[in-house]
């Protein structure tokens, strides 16, 4: 997605106006309308194993994380948390795709990062959950605004997977006959 090619820190706002931040316990993320916080700041970072999904880094060093704890027993929404996992899995890789100018964050597994309403106990809080057509749909569109660009000679670029593979297959012919050119 073009709009995190070129960024390397973004602010993620919901469509309740609020932006997801990282809460100072470093476990938690929430939701607060003050988005110049250092909290509400999200590095953007590529995962070599996938062309279409982003990491997003809190300000603590650690990444947004799909995990499978439920938000409240017997209620559908997962708990969304910052995590540093020994090592990267899917948990924390994040599929953006478009809806109109605003994103949906999407799991590896089809459910979407979800900025809760108003209402307690669900208020200010975030999960993740396949989107219903109601209402709710709407707590899983995000505007991403972008506060620092990545360097254009370091911007990773996103290509489809089709198109990576065919790329990597091409740079292990170019090694292979490098090493037997250089070989005789």
């Amino acid at each position: 997605m073009e709009i995190f090619q070129n960024a390397s820190l973004v602010r993620l706002r919901s469509h309740h106006e609020r932006f997801l931040v990282a809460n100072n316990d470093q476990q938690t993320v929430g939701q607060d309308r003050d988005g110049s916080s250092v909290n509400a700041r999200w590095t953007v970072e590529f995962p070599e194993s996938s062309s279409i999904h982003i990491r997003l880094k809190s300000c603590h060093g650690k990444y947004l994380t799909a995990s499978n704890m439920p938000f409240l027993i017997g209620m559908r929404g997962k708990r969304v948390l910052q995590t540093l996992p020994r090592r990267l899995t899917s948990s924390v890789e994040w599929e953006p795709v478009m809806e109109g100018v605003h994103v949906r964050f999407k799991t590896r597994y089809g459910q979407f990062l979800r900025a809760n309403g108003k209402f307690p106990p669900w208020r200010g809080h975030i999960t993740h959950d396949v989107t219903h057509r109601s209402i709710t749909q709407y707590w899983c569109l995000w505007d991403v605004e972008v506060l620092e660009h990545r360097d254009p000679e370091a911007t990773p670029r996103l290509l489809p997977p089709r198109i990576k593979m065919i790329r990597d297959q091409i740079q292990m012919i170019m090694i292979s006959l490098q090493r037997s050119l250089s070989g005789t």
